[in-house]
């Protein structure tokens, strides 16, 4: 069986990012990351969104990305904004102060390694560069840039070994997202997306991530299972 690494926040999207692994008859190997980032609650809905959607193995690992701040999702001072007017940008740019800088990067960095460690030649990771927050790291010149990086930068790839980024959601809507995760059986109760979760994983309802899913279950057609606060 082929298998694959699948980064797993514990969100909506790699949740589903994982089942369309699962799908397509990977042998799936889960990766969640504790970055610091203080909606640590979806590690919980992590181990739980693998357990139900046939990992063969979920690993938690960490990186120190709230050493390095700049973000209002690993910085305690910054707070996370909760309306779009009040949504603020980072000083001659369009991107929001929710993003954490080389955060996919880093993160698929640790599923390079691993995946050179199991023999995986594919990762997946739930990136979307439609319904999303207008992070750079999200974009598929990105991923286009990242895959190039891992065929250059590994010994299976100088050996001639394939090593694919897969970004099955890249292009679509966040209510494709759902319809897709749900024909495949995901659970979204089980996910955790809010920025700022309290530790029980029940969301604020007034983030970009929350008004963002909540606007996808609408645009769906189908009942929000969110838990809120």
């Amino acid at each position: 069986m082929k298998a694959a690494i699948v980064l797993l926040s514990g969100g909506l999207d790699s949740a589903t990012t994982l089942a369309i692994a699962h799908s397509q008859g990977f042998k799936t190997f889960a990766l969640s990351v504790h970055y610091g980032q203080r909606h640590a609650a979806e590690l919980d809905a992590a181990r739980r969104v693998a357990a139900a959607l046939g990992a063969h193995e979920h690993r938690v690992m960490g990186v120190d990305l709230a050493g390095i701040g700049g973000s209002a999702l690993t910085d305690w001072a910054m707070a996370v904004p909760e309306t779009v007017a009040e949504v603020p940008v980072t000083s001659g740019t369009h991107i929001p102060v929710t993003y954490v800088p080389a955060r996919n990067t880093l993160l698929l960095s640790l599923a390079l390694g691993w995946a050179e460690v199991v023999g995986a030649g594919d990762i997946f990771v739930g990136v979307n560069a439609v319904d999303y927050s207008g992070y750079p790291d999200c974009r598929p010149e990105f991923i286009a840039a990242f895959e190039q990086l891992a065929r250059l930068a590994t010994k299976v790839g100088v050996e001639g070994g394939r090593l694919t980024i897969q970004a099955p959601l890249i292009m679509l809507s966040k209510a494709d997202i759902i319809r897709t995760g749900l024909r495949l059986g995901v659970d979204y109760a089980m996910t955790v997306s809010c920025y700022q979760a309290d530790p029980e994983g029940r969301a604020c309802g007034r983030c970009d991530s929350c008004r963002l899913r909540r606007s996808g279950f609408g645009d769906a057609g189908v009942p929000d299972p969110t838990r809120y606060a």
